[in-house]
């Protein structure tokens, strides 16, 4: 099922609808959410696919889109989905959903039948978000179903572009923002696994949207996959230690090795059911997860933006900044219902 939501204005209108249209995988997660906002302003008309649940979908504010209703496991409403769409980026994956996700139905069952939907439709392009490590003869559970989704991307004959990405961080990410709530709650030691030697390369969120919309640009990254990360490497430990400057909350890191780290995330994932992490992410961070720094630059002339210069949107603002934007809030919300009440109050045009 095909929802339509309408444009705020006939301009808006007129430029969306006379351009291709896209359908977005998991627009309602951290990447979905900034790439919607980000294709929006760019102008392109828009359909997201989301899946049939009693909750309220977490599309972002104030963005005109199509909402198409379905599951990545049902060829029928995935072909109705995909009607008049040209373009699909498919960002959608059990991996946000920690031990609860099914691997096996959504990223590789629902890749494979996206990507044979998409092929009977006609699209003409696939961008499929990966992750650095895919392989299908993974020891890891996410690498291994990314690398077997890749496979039936590759094979539906879809001209498809592969973007295999280190980790992504920016505001409402699932990396830094939960590693700042657990700091904050962590009772004087946080506990890493290894010590926190493994090396990660993170990725700005804007970063990544740049470099989607681009792959449509350019039709030389048809048929083709990318390894990208940030600018710097960094070991897990120093990136802890870098949200800790950011928040002034010092802990004392604890190394545990992987079992003993795994069975305490078993544990707190059953003490407390939102818990942010879980054993995928643990396998995340078991090895290094790098790629040539440069690739970013190379493939998309971008030159990625540095992690400690974007972690602005994890300070807390004081209580008293907080009050008074609040108070003042109020105050406009109260002139203005004084203005509607009293006609005469409202300043001459």
């Amino acid at each position: 099922m095909v929802k339509s939501i309408p444009c705020h204005s006939a301009a808006s209108c007129f430029i969306l609808y006379n351009q291709r249209m896209f359908l977005v995988t998991g627009g309602t997660g951290f990447i979905g959410r900034a790439l919607l906002r980000h294709m929006f302003d760019a102008g392109h008309p828009l359909r997201t696919l989301i899946r049939p649940s009693p909750r309220t979908p977490r599309l972002p504010l104030g963005v005109p889109l199509e909402v198409a209703v379905a599951s990545l496991n049902d060829p029928r409403g995935l072909r109705a989905a995909l009607g008049g769409v040209d373009s699909v980026i498919h960002l959608a994956s059990a991996e946000g959903h920690g031990n609860r996700g099914d691997l096996l139905s959504t990223d590789i069952e629902g890749t494979r039948n996206l990507a044979e939907a998409a092929a009977d439709a006609g699209v003409k392009r696939f961008v499929y978000i990966s992750q650095l490590g895919a392989d299908r003869m993974s020891a890891f559970a996410v690498n291994k179903a990314k690398g077997i989704a890749e496979e039936h991307i590759r094979r539906s004959g879809v001209p498809f572009t592969i973007l295999r990405t280190s980790i992504v961080f920016g505001p409402e990410d699932h990396f830094t923002l939960p590693l700042t709530q657990l700091l904050r709650a962590a009772p004087g030691l946080f506990p890493l696994p290894g010590g926190g030697r493994a090396v990660i390369q993170p990725l700005w969120i804007e970063d990544l949207v740049t470099c989607i919309l681009w792959t449509f640009e350019n039709p030389e990254m048809e048929n083709q996959t990318y390894e990208i990360g940030g600018s710097e490497y960094f070991p897990l430990r120093q990136v802890v230690e870098t949200i800790m400057d950011v928040n002034r909350r010092r802990r004392r890191i604890v190394p545990l090795s992987m079992p003993q780290m795994r069975a305490l995330i078993i544990l707190m994932d059953a003490m407390f059911p939102n818990f942010p992490f879980s054993s995928y992410s643990l396998d995340y961070f078991s090895i290094n997860r790098t790629c040539p720094v440069d690739n970013l630059t190379r493939a998309f002339g971008l030159m990625p933006a540095r992690f400690t210069y974007r972690l602005e949107y994890l300070r807390r603002t004081p209580w008293t900044e907080r009050l008074s934007r609040w108070s003042t809030a109020q105050r406009k919300k109260y002139a203005e219902k004084l203005r509607e009440r009293f006609p005469a109050l409202r300043p001459p045009e």
